[in-house]
């Protein structure tokens, strides 16, 4: 993609200039010229566009660059491509700086420096590999032989994925979550493409600049496992409160569970920023929400640079069977009902054929009206070419007929209905009645979980008869 060209139009359009400066050109010594641009690509990242030309001997290049945050977690997207399907080759892609691109059909993967932020096609993002594979073939064979053997049979491959005459799974694993992939059935599911969002280790911490104990990084995950097993039994919840994800307001979930717990039961303790290393306060609280279980809530904050965190989970034993909660909203106080959404659940809604895939939106304390607000907030973030240039008319009118459709829930002009179907039951909507079996529009089904899904949540390979026989003796003794 010229991106030259794009930082023409977008500055043609919108407020914000186009810086140009000159810089030397690696290719022939002489000056060219460097236009930098900060702009917001609409519903995703702000970033800065940056294309480079040299008038004298024509070389060109381009960068992008993410000017906001670094994203609460990791992102991994999966695309899996069928040989001869042109129209899923020229899908757009937003590579930042840190992430890696893997093949895994082809063992090939292209790491974090070889391209660095670009803003291209699948297409063009191999086409590209390819041309850097064979840019010093003829250097390498006179040094190296043997490699240059290997990469000369290897090209037709990776060759045959950017035509499209193979099939192959495209991998874009970025630790910032600063990379996108298009979907073009927005905001309807992709069947040939997944979203994973996951925990960053220490090592990734340390390649985003995070702060890492240099003793962390020394024994990884052992030295977390050992810490945590020398706590007390009462402080388990304190190292659990360190990894909670940013999916919201402290304030937010207090308010919101403050109606089931009293303030004065909340718990404070000292922990450490996920962002800066500095001290900073946790607060933790267990309470029973009637007609549910029990739950734990844990929030942080940090005065030094901002950065809060809050989590909720579920307390108590792994539920046997998992469960669907089916509401029908009809009225304005059907939007102000209490919903706890887990990790776990993915969210339905059949009128405007939606549907969320779990682990979409986290953990969330909130409302009716709450849940549907967060939810066009995030289909708005993360399909980041919903409303550019770049769109056809066919799929910008569909996307904005969706976008009306969602909003128009919150006006209540028809029944509508919200489903949230947790594998592991830590979900609920809260009843308007006093007796929950008084409330006709909320129902509540349990189902038995498929072996598929407890594979998914490492149910299967879980064995617990250590510590049963370890509880066994100690209640015996």
């Amino acid at each position: 993609m010229d991106v030259k060209s794009v930082v023409e139009g977008v500055s043609t359009d919108g407020d914000s200039p186009v810086y140009q400066v000159e810089s030397l050109c690696m290719r022939c010594g002489e000056n060219g010229i460097t236009s930098f641009l900060l702009t917001l690509i609409p519903h995703f990242r702000k970033i800065l566009l940056s294309a480079f030309e040299c008038p004298h001997c024509g070389e060109r290049n381009n960068e992008v660059q993410f000017a906001g945050e670094i994203q609460p977690r990791g992102s991994c997207y999966r695309m899996e491509y069928s040989s001869g399907d042109q129209k899923m080759l020229d899908r757009q892609v937003v590579k930042s700086e840190t992430a890696t691109i893997k093949i895994p059909q082809l063992d090939f993967e292209i790491p974090p420096e070889s391209q660095r932020g670009s803003l291209s096609t699948v297409e063009g993002i191999l086409v590209r590999a390819v041309e850097a594979l064979q840019a010093l073939q003829e250097e390498r064979k006179k040094v190296d032989p043997q490699t240059a053997q290997a990469i000369d049979e290897f090209i037709p491959k990776l060759q045959a994925c950017a035509t499209g005459n193979s099939s192959f799974t495209f991998i874009l694993d970025d630790p910032a979550g600063n990379s996108f992939i298009e979907n073009p059935y927005a905001p309807s599911p992709d069947p040939s493409l997944t979203i994973d969002f996951y925990e960053r280790t220490l090592e990734q911490q340390a390649s985003l600049g995070y702060l890492v104990d240099q003793s962390q990084r020394e024994h990884g995950n052992d030295a977390s496992f050992n810490n945590q097993a020398s706590e007390p039994h009462g402080s388990v919840g304190a190292v659990a409160a360190r990894r909670a994800i940013a999916q919201g307001s402290s304030t937010e979930f207090t308010e919101a569970l403050f109606r089931y717990s009293a303030p004065e039961e909340v718990m404070t303790f000292p922990s450490t920023c996920g962002a800066c290393a500095v001290r900073c306060e946790t607060r933790m609280f267990v309470t029973n929400i009637p007609y549910f279980q029990e739950v734990i809530v844990m929030a942080s904050s940090c005065d030094a640079c901002g950065y809060r965190n809050s989590e909720l989970k579920a307390g108590g034993a792994i539920s046997a069977k998992g469960k669907k909660v089916t509401l029908l909203v009809k009225n304005v106080e059907d939007l102000s009902r209490d919903v706890i959404k887990s990790d776990t659940a993915s969210v339905k809604i059949p009128d405007i054929d939606l549907e969320l895939a779990g682990g979409t939106l986290g953990g969330q304390v909130t409302t009716v009206e709450g849940l549907i607000t967060k939810i066009s907030e995030s289909l708005e973030r993360v399909h980041g070419f919903t409303l550019g240039d770049s769109l056809d008319e066919d799929r910008r009118s569909r996307w904005l007929d969706f976008r009306v459709r969602l909003t128009k829930l919150l006006s209540i002009e028809e029944p509508w209905t919200l489903i949230l179907d947790d594998a592991l039951a830590n979900s609920f909507i809260a009843p308007a009645t006093d007796d929950i079996k008084d409330d006709n529009q909320l129902t509540f089904e349990e189902y038995e979980r498929s072996w598929e899904q407890n594979e998914e949540l490492g149910l299967n390979d879980m064995d617990t008869s250590s510590a049963d026989a370890a509880y066994g003796s100690t209640n015996a003794s």
